[in-house]
């Protein structure tokens, strides 16, 4: 499948800043299942753009503006070409051992509720049917976890409470932890079929044997070639698409467009 993707991010500032430092993981890398045809990033202010690899092997694009500064326009443009895996992850970047991802952060550590639920719902027998019911549990349970900003919640949190995607993969990922199991999140893109489809998040378990695994508790299924992997980490707040630090005052407003749709006559 051939998929086009246009991301524009907008920051406007309420008084000018004086620098601008950011963190772009807005760049998909290749896989077995994954190839990226073409790919640019565009600033509509004069930057510094460095390109690097992070420790978690995604690539990164750091961005350095001087003032003043009272808004800026990232675009990135390009498409992808994906195949069915069933959810698979081959051929990826990985610098870190498994085993480092069973470490949780304050955002995927499992309360007691999540972990007790996480036990009942993946039940005992093979790995991969484990994390498949448990998948389909958050699905279930919470079916109508949309595609919004991230809440900045932890798993626990939002599971008390009314999760979106990116929570769900957090939910996960603490499911997953209280199971013993290596777990990450991942940020990227989704065609939903609409065009117009919000940057989106999912989650990775390690299953011996196999590798990484991809599951999105938001869809009750694996990722499939409608799905473009862009940036892994122990949550979202390593994978975040973009992050960084402003020198002066005053507030900032952020608004995202995003459109990702199959090409006609894709591969």
């Amino acid at each position: 499948m051939r998929l086009a993707i246009d991301h524009q991010t907008r920051y406007r500032f309420s008084s000018p800043q004086q620098r601008l430092v950011q963190t772009l993981r807005l760049t998909p890398g290749d896989t077995h299942d994954q190839t990226v045809v073409g790919w640019r990033i565009d600033v509509d202010c004069d930057v510094r753009l460095r390109e690097a690899i992070d420790g978690f092997g995604n690539r990164v694009t750091m961005l350095y503006a001087e003032g003043p500064i009272d808004r800026i326009e990232i675009t990135v443009a390009g498409q992808v070409l994906t195949t069915e895996a069933d959810g698979l992850v081959r051929g990826s970047n990985e610098p870190l051992p498994p085993a480092l991802f069973n470490r949780t952060t304050p955002r995927t550590a499992p309360g007691a509720d999540l972990a007790a639920l996480a036990q009942d719902a993946a039940g005992a027998g093979d790995t991969l049917d484990r994390l498949h019911r448990w998948n389909l549990a958050l699905a279930g349970r919470f079916p109508d976890a949309a595609d919004l900003p991230d809440s900045g919640a932890t798993a626990a949190e939002a599971f008390a409470g009314e999760p979106n995607a990116r929570d769900l993969a957090h939910i996960f990922i603490a499911g997953a932890s209280a199971l013993g199991l290596p777990a990450r999140y991942v940020s990227g893109y989704r065609n939903c079929g609409e065009g117009t489809c919000p940057p989106h998040g999912w989650a990775e378990a390690w299953v011996e044997g196999l590798g990484w695994i991809g599951f999105d508790p938001s869809a009750g299924a694996c990722p499939d070639a409608n799905y473009v992997r862009v940036a892994t980490a122990l949550d979202f707040n390593g994978a975040a698409p973009i992050a960084g630090i402003r020198q002066g005052e005053g507030v900032e407003e952020l608004s995202v467009e995003l459109q990702v749709e199959r090409m006609n006559g894709d591969a």
